[in-house]
This record gives structure tokens, C-alpha cells and sequence, in this order.
């Protein structure tokens, strides 16, 4: 942390709303460690794409639709982009270590659960 904020404070001379915005996100760009999330999980949980690359098919599937009569028209046509794009989603890399987030994120402590391995 030390080093970004002197990377900060370098950027701020000639560029202030950069600098700015890399204090604001300061504490959240270390949470992964923080938290000690697994290795195998750290590439997916440190970008958005598990976010945006649904919002983007569903986005892709409705963007000729120009006239919503109503609230559940949107829900409905929303949900069955979500389906369908679902159909195109591949599993997250490190997907087998999910338990151990769940737990981090519950409050309890990461044990592997009988049967399961944890990846090398």
C-alpha cells in the first residue's frame, strides 16, 4: 500500500482525478489478500467480468427492443436473456475453491470439507 500511495502522490503533480480515484479504491484493491482468499480463486474475484460478461448477453439480447409496455414485459425478457445467455457461461477458474470463499465471506473459518481437495 505503501508503494501505490507513492505512485499516487506522483500522479497527483499532473494528473489529480487519477490520483484521486487510486486513494478512493486504495483499501478495496487489497481485500483479496486481506481476506486470504485462495490463490485459484484470486483471477476471478479481482476483475468484474463475472459481472459484466452476463449483464453483456443480456444486453446483446434486448438491445432491439425498443418500445417496454411495462415492468414484468422487462422482467421477463431480462430473465430469459439471462437464460439463455446462462447456456454460454464457462465455469470460473477455481471454481472447486468456492467453499472457501463461502466461508471467508460467512465469518467461519476455510476448512476443507471431507471429500474435497484443495487445488495445488
Amino acid at each position: 500500500m505503501a508503494k501505490l500511495d507513492k505512485f499516487a502522490q506522483w500522479l497527483e503533480r499532473e494528473h489529480p482525478d487519477v490520483a484521486d480515484s487510486l486513494w478512493e479504491g486504495m483499501e478495496e484493491c487489497f481485500t483479496i489478500n486481506r481476506l486470504d482468499v485462495p490463490r485459484a480463486l484470486h483471477r476471478c474475484v479481482a476483475t468484474t467480468n463475472l459481472i459484466e460478461s452476463p449483464l453483456s448477453g443480456v444486453r446483446m439480447r434486448t438491445r432491439r427492443v425498443r418500445h417496454w409496455r411495462d415492468k414484468p414485459m422487462v422482467e421477463r425478457w431480462v430473465g430469459a436473456a439471462f437464460l439463455t445467455t446462462e447456456k454460454s457461461l464457462r465455469r470460473i477458474m477455481g471454481y472447486r475453491d468456492l467453499w472457501a470463499l463461502q466461508a471467508i465471506l460467512d465469518g467461519t473459518s476455510p476448512k476443507p470439507l471431507a471429500g474435497r481437495q484443495q487445488a495445488a
